[in-house]
């Protein structure tokens, strides 16, 4: 098995409705708003569907338009990136084995959310999809995870060496587990920091591979002194620094900065104000725009030379933002089919940019 990188061709991409009557409060109007705008914008790209419950359904599928599936799987919010099935591909299997859903348990984060509905948002998502299932032997979420495709994996020891989703369980014994249901080789494990955000500090925020050999970092905001999160950057840039990936290459690391947080407005303390928390899909990197124009172009042109080849979407979704999350955290990409040689074909899907897909379904 192997999890391919986000950058290799997508079937399609999946996304979740949180309801009116969700955790968001008074606040899920506007974060309904930012999805929809979110999704219609990566259904340019790629083949979109969005997982809703039935009493959500008919918002979501007005917000959205025709050009985006919705998929009739009951959520409690709109973190499918963490709720939903992490996919691997199998090279040489049957067409209806090549690709299979990595069933990660989800427990709210270890505890800190009741969430009964999307702890089996992977399990039925995939029944719902007729996809096989993998039922893994640890409790963590996609968000933990970022891999090259070649077979090395960054992973934040403090959102998976934790007592509130692996008790008892050895940074060892999570790493044999993880080898064995992503298909990697070598796991670069950073520090990371408990308790200090909802997700125990998950790596999708923090470093991405952009290409083998080559991870955005990202760099806080300095202007107010050293903090806790100018400590997890430095931990990990000291590990990056002296890595090497499973084909034993040292790793190039590009620093991308934070916005000025006086520059963007008056935010909340779970906002996540990382542009590292950005999708790739088939032709198109989308990624926030905060309000600091500088530090927003300045990102988009780092991006754009680290994903070439790629139209460059920036989206404001400062309602999500608050929830301390982001586009990463919203999207789960479905690879596409493997080949016997384990390339992927996008079965359908176009990687020309601004190639619109319409209601395809994501399969």
């Amino acid at each position: 098995m192997r999890m391919p990188a986000e950058w290799e061709p997508h079937a399609g991409m999946y996304l979740a409705w949180p309801p009116l009557d969700s955790l968001w409060g008074a606040s899920a109007p506007a974060v309904q708003r930012d999805i929809a705008r979110l999704a219609r914008t990566l259904a340019e790209y790629e083949p979109v569907a969005l997982l809703a419950g039935p009493e959500e359904e008919a918002r979501a599928r007005r917000a959205c338009g025709a050009s985006v599936e919705i998929v009739p799987v009951p959520v409690d919010d709109l973190w499918i990136r963490d709720t939903g099935p992490v996919f691997v591909t199998r090279p040489g299997a049957p067409p209806d084995a090549a690709r299979t859903g990595v069933d990660l348990h989800f427990n709210g984060w270890g505890g800190k959310q009741h969430h009964p509905n999307d702890g089996r948002v992977a399990r039925n998502l995939l029944l719902h999809e007729g996809m096989p299932r993998i039922d893994a032997g640890i409790t963590a979420e996609g968000g933990s995870f970022e891999t090259d495709g070649e077979g090395t994996l960054l992973a934040a020891e403090s959102s998976l060496v934790n007592a509130n989703r692996n008790p008892g369980s050895t940074r060892a014994r999570i790493e044999g587990e993880v080898e064995r249901l992503l298909g990697v080789s070598r796991v670069i494990w950073v520090d990371g920091v408990r308790g200090e955000d909802i997700t125990d500090c998950h790596i999708d925020g923090l470093a991405r591979f952009v290409a083998p050999g080559v991870v955005a970092l990202n760099r806080p905001w300095h202007g107010d002194g050293p903090d806790v999160w100018t400590r997890v950057y430095e931990q990990a840039r000291g590990v990056l620094a002296e890595a090497r990936d499973a084909r034993g290459r040292r790793l190039e690391t590009v620093e991308i900065a934070e916005p000025d947080p006086y520059a963007i407005g008056d935010r909340g303390p779970e906002f996540l104000a990382s542009y590292l928390n950005y999708c790739v899909a088939n032709g198109v990197v989308v990624l926030p725009r905060f309000g600091d124009r500088r530090a927003d172009d300045r990102a988009a042109g780092m991006l754009r030379e680290l994903h070439p080849g790629r139209e460059i979407r920036q989206l404001t979704i400062d309602a999500v933002g608050e929830g301390g999350g982001g586009i990463h955290c919203a999207t789960q990409q479905l690879p596409g089919v493997p080949s016997a040689s384990g390339a992927l074909d996008a079965s359908g899907a176009s990687n020309v940019p601004g190639g619109a897909q319409g209601a395809g379904r994501v399969r």
